[in-house]
């Protein structure tokens, strides 16, 4: 267990390192989150002035889907040009290899949740601290378990690149528009709330709303740790066991 730590550790630094020399990168990756908030906010009810309490944290999760989507795509690059098979021969444990790379995802997801959040606070929005960081660490455990996902489809598609993006893309907007990140389901048709509630995402949008405001004790909290917790229980092993077969 020690070494595995240490080795997820040197993983972890090694995939961090880039992202620290180019921060801009991550600057750069709001552009989307921001455009959706200038479009649909306007459009959204405004009762009270609850518009952006209601749609900011739903942004702040669709960031961490968009971002950790991606990632697998570099693995791929990696795959591509011999760098993940001079990796595979270190001394490094393989399940390292991937949780590492998953962990990596905490970080920019932080970064981007405070620069959305103080963006929109001069517009009137406001949260609460204690909820706020309950909502990021259901969020992290929610990033560490898709970009797990996205890496093992990386490896599944190594060799057909088109499969990554093809997969990446179809998922991607069922996803975040059945959690209902940009517009209400509650008063959709029946089967659209159904399909809404087997959306893992629907229940960690929901548990943010309720954080993010200082409703702690929701129970649509407990909804999006379980949630959370699931997609980062099974992106790992499934992740973890693609990384012990690569080859």
């Amino acid at each position: 267990m020690t070494t595995l730590i240490a080795d997820t550790t040197t993983v972890f630094s090694r995939e961090l390192r880039p992202l620290l020399r180019d921060p801009f990168t991550i600057i750069f990756s709001m552009v989307q989150p921001l455009v959706f908030l200038a479009l649909f906010t306007p459009l959204l009810p405004d009762e009270g002035g609850n518009a952006l309490q209601w749609f900011v944290p739903g942004i702040i999760v669709m960031s961490c889907l968009f971002a950790c989507s991606m990632t697998g795509s570099n693995l791929l690059f990696e795959i591509q040009t011999g760098s993940h098979e001079r990796m595979l021969v270190t001394p490094l444990r393989r399940p390292a290899l991937l949780i590492g790379r998953a962990l990596k995802e905490i970080v920019p997801m932080f970064a981007q949740a405070a620069l959305i959040v103080v963006v929109c606070l001069p517009f009137g929005f406001r949260f609460d601290p204690l909820g706020a960081v309950i909502g990021l660490a259901i969020l992290a455990a929610f990033c560490v378990g898709l970009g797990a996902l996205s890496y093992t489809l990386a490896l599944a598609s190594k060799n057909q690149e088109w499969l990554f993006w093809t997969v990446q893309q179809t998922l991607l907007f069922p996803l975040l528009l059945l959690a209902g990140v940009l517009l209400p389901i509650e008063n959709g048709p029946g089967w659209l709330r159904a399909l809404a509630a087997g959306n893992p995402l629907s229940y960690v949008v929901d548990a943010e709303r309720a954080l993010f405001n200082g409703d702690i004790w929701a129970s649509t909290t407990l909804g999006g740790v379980i949630a959370a917790a699931v997609v980062a229980v099974i992106g790992l092993l499934v992740g973890v066991r693609a990384m012990r077969r690569s080859d």
